[in-house]
């Protein structure tokens, strides 16, 4: 007894030790609540004829109540069974009409108070605007006239988004709409039996069978049961101006549905049994048709199996039909492609796909179209003599664009050769236009021979989007216009280029981005948005691109961002090093800039930059590309160059005169956590790192992560040297991690910060966990943001600002790698 006495308070002490902390959250200094608080910048969407925009005002973040809802998590999927739409969506709380030609401004009425608005899309005409309101138990179709600023509600809260995409689509006379409804008599959802009816079983049959590491998949029967009751849905077909509404075919699960551009047809895909327990919903089995307007099925296009076996390699597909869609310059013409390489891109192959038609009534046989001699990637319609067929190949990274003439398989011409890393050589991608069909097609002149580019102009000077003309003749462009300091300004539509006016969007590092009217021919500009800065902790702050080369002579460089006041009389500042990793098979790629010293400052839950209002020195985006050139694979020297490229910027902030090399931290989200724990693990560059909703161990993402195409077996070396987890021993600075234990991404499971925590504990280092409740891969509720940002200023005031040099091991900071 004696000794049980003294044993049990001893226990309850060791317990007490290791037991998790509840602080509850916590709120960080008044400026860093400040700009989590600032309002939201409003979305804007213009209509297809370019006379009309809609301002859609953005709530602030959500609350963390919100964000605990009821949250089902099947086959990919996360679904609200409250609403029966997804869980986790963009919402919208206000709608504002804003004439590009005039300066009428209407503010949508009639919607009802606090409106969740969510999937707005106009309608083919530009006149309407379709939108869903969510409601507590249910989600309603709703449209909104143009002409009145008025909105009406078209169904009751039975709406189905359940799936991926918009739950409705609209015709192309513009006056009806096809929708998805929850079945009207499905029931109760059916209830997680008491005792299983017997083992879950999953069985390999000899066949390889690569899948990368998915997360909130079906797991037993109860969950494929979940997932039809939510899934399914009955198609209807409403009438806008009165409401009326019919059934439209039988019920299904529909990922699919849109119509032909004459709108006599409606080409329909649905999710067949059986299910998978090991890929998402979108490898389930697929049956694709074509329907009349009645909704009866004329003709089955394809019966897909489950695409659970699909070859490795991040080119690798399906066999048969995939990539449905309609010829958008015909009435009804069915378009697909097709595998000719067995979806394999390791076997050798001089076409890998082929595009076929099927024009209407549907029951002739195919016809052959064009070829590929890489993946197929998408194609611009223009009219009987002209489309653009874009082709890629991500392990060489070539990307072809051509030209061909729709009925002739052997029209293929190629336009642009070019490397997809090559940001200088990219031409930019083909302007289009809004047909008679209300489909977008090529935007030309006259006489078909001149088509129109846009795109970012990535230059030496960073970023300078541009709109040119170009000729299919002599394959030359002539600029029309460009992007001028100090406004970083880029187009959003091509609105009338006869006349040479462009629908842009303008900002400055000071100046919040703003709509306007371009005239090019008049040389005027006309603003038709006053958006505000909303961020006015930040005016004051100093922003300057830094480029500067790492020792291998690769030019990097990085966005600087200094205290408002900061002079260099101050002295070196603790320094926030910010960075995300990118894969490049070309050094000379990799050493191109990206980006604008002229675009303006963007706040998000993820950015580091607000640390600058804390007395921080912020070097955000700064370069971390990883190389390999030839027959090499990046992946081959990770931990050098990312010790190599943070080496190079710590040098440059030092010799600068901006950072003091003893206090820098660095951090990073999702692969950029991963990088951190590295350079934690393999350099002295840094007093401590912060790591958000990161993956560690490799050998748990085994076919594959990120850029990497070779599987765990193929290269293990790879997989343990990359992996921090294996080389925790070495992590002896501080380290802050943070995940959401929602996290939906693949790969970066909880588990992975869990494990390198207790890694790092294990063998005597410095480590704090933080697990946000209810958050996914990306953080969402005020609550745990504020709580994040706590946690980060006090975490680096702690092991960076206030940092003590104790001992002559930690002045070896900032010597390199380890």
């Amino acid at each position: 007894m004696r000794l049980l006495s003294i044993f049990f308070p001893l226990l309850f002490m060791l317990s007490s030790l290791f037991a998790q902390k509840d602080t509850g959250y916590q709120l960080p200094p008044q400026a860093l609540q400040d700009l989590v608080n600032a309002p939201q910048t409003p979305s804007v969407y213009t209509n297809s004829t370019g006379d009309w925009l809609v301002l859609m005002q953005r709530p602030g973040f959500i609350s963390i109540e919100e964000l605990a809802q009821p949250e089902l998590r099947l086959a990919g999927l996360r679904i609200n069974p409250r609403t029966n739409g997804a869980s986790r969506s963009t919402t919208y709380v206000g709608l504002t009409f804003r004439s590009v030609l005039s300066d009428t401004e209407k503010m949508v009425e009639g919607l009802p108070e606090d409106a969740l608005i969510q999937n707005v899309r106009w309608s083919p005409d530009g006149q309407n605007l379709a939108f869903t309101i969510q409601k507590v138990a249910g989600i309603e179709l709703w449209v909104a006239d143009v002409k009145t600023g008025s909105a009406h509600k078209l169904t009751e809260p039975i709406i189905n988004d359940a799936l991926y995409g918009t739950p409705y689509v609209w015709l192309p006379d513009s006056k009806k709409l096809i929708y998805k409804s929850v079945l009207a008599d499905r029931g109760p959802a059916p209830e997680q039996p008491l005792a299983p009816n017997g083992p879950i079983i999953q069985e390999a049959n000899g066949t390889e069978a690569p899948v990368r590491t998915y997360q909130d998949l079906l797991q037993n029967a109860h969950d494929e049961a979940l997932f039809m009751y939510y899934s399914t849905s009955q198609l209807h077909l409403v009438q806008v101006d009165n409401k009326h509404s019919t059934a439209y075919g039988e019920p299904g699960i529909y990922d699919d549905f849109y119509p032909s551009p004459d709108g006599q047809y409606v080409f329909t895909s649905s999710i067949q049994q059986p299910f998978s327990y090991i890929v998402p919903m979108y490898r389930f089995p697929l049956k694709a048709a074509v329907r009349d307007l009645d909704g009866n099925i004329i003709q089955t296009i394809a019966d897909l199996p489950l695409a659970d076996n699909i070859p490795k390699g991040f080119d690798a597909t399906t066999v048969g039909p995939r990539g449905f869609q309609w010829r958008e310059d015909h009435p009804s013409t069915l378009v697909w492609v097709e595998a000719q390489d067995g979806g394999d891109p390791a076997r050798e192959s001089e076409i890998r796909d082929q595009i076929f038609y099927l024009p209407a009534p549907f029951t002739g046989e195919k016809i052959a179209g064009i070829t590929t001699s890489l993946r197929f990637r998408g194609i611009d319609w223009g009219n009987d003599e002209l489309a653009i067929v874009r082709e890629y190949s991500r392990k060489t990274r070539k990307m072809l664009t051509s030209t061909f003439v729709p009925g002739d398989p052997a029209s293929k011409t190629v336009l642009f050769d070019l490397s997809s890393e090559d940001r200088y050589g990219n031409p930019g991608y083909f302007a289009t236009h809004t047909n008679e069909f209300g489909r977008e097609v090529l935007l030309m002149d006259k006489s078909g021979k001149k088509l129109y580019l846009e795109g970012t102009g990535a230059s030496p000077e960073g970023n300078r989007p541009f709109v040119r003309e170009f000729s299919l003749k002599t394959r030359k462009s002539k600029e029309l216009w460009r992007s001028q300091a100090p406004y970083y300004e880029n187009s959003i539509q091509l609105l009338d280029i006869k006349k040479g006016l462009i629908l842009t969007r303008r900002e400055s590092p000071t100046e919040p981005p703003n709509y306007f009217l371009r005239d090019l021919k008049k040389g005027t500009l006309t603003a038709l948005t006053q958006i505000a800065h909303p961020y006015k902790e930040l005016k004051g702050i100093q922003k300057q691109v830094v480029t500067y080369q790492r020792k291998d002579g690769l030019e990097l460089s990085g966005n600087l961002y200094l205290p408002e006041g900061y002079t260099a009389e101050d002295g070196p500042l603790p320094t926030f090093m910010w960075a995300y990793p990118r894969e490049f098979k070309s050094a000379k790629a990799a050493s191109q800039r990206q980006g604008s010293p002229y675009s303006f400052v963007r706040l998000s839950w993820g950015s580091a930059v607000p640390f600058v209002t804390q007395g921080y020195a912020v070097f955000d985006g700064f370069s971390m590309p990883i190389i390999g050139e030839g027959d090499a694979e990046p992946n081959d020297g990770f931990r050098e160059q990312l010790v190599m490229n943070a080496e190079a910027a710590v040098n440059k902030l030092a010799d600068m005169g901006v950072t003091d090399r003893n206090r820098v931290a660095v951090g990073g989200h999702s692969y950029g956590a991963f990088m951190t724990a590295n350079l934690l693990a393999h350099s002295n560059l840094f007093a401590a790192g912060i790591a958000r909703s990161g993956a560690y161990n490799r050998t748990l993402t085994p076919f594959g992560f990120q850029a990497e195409p070779r599987t765990y077996w193929e290269a293990p070396e790879i997989y343990y040297n990359m992996s921090p987890f294996m080389h925790a021993d070495k992590i002896n600075e501080p380290l802050l991690m943070t995940h959401g234990e929602a996290d939906n991404n693949s790969g970066t499971f909880p588990i992975q910060s869990k494990r390198l925590f207790a890694a790092i504990k294990g063998m005597g280092g410095t480590a704090r966990l933080v697990m946000l409740p209810h958050e996914s891969h990306g953080y969402r509720a005020k609550e745990s943001i504020l709580h994040m940002f706590w946690e980060m200023n006090r975490f680096l005031d702690t092991h960076v600002k206030n940092r003590t040099l104790a001992s002559e091991s930690e002045q070896k900071v900032g010597e390199g790698e380890k």
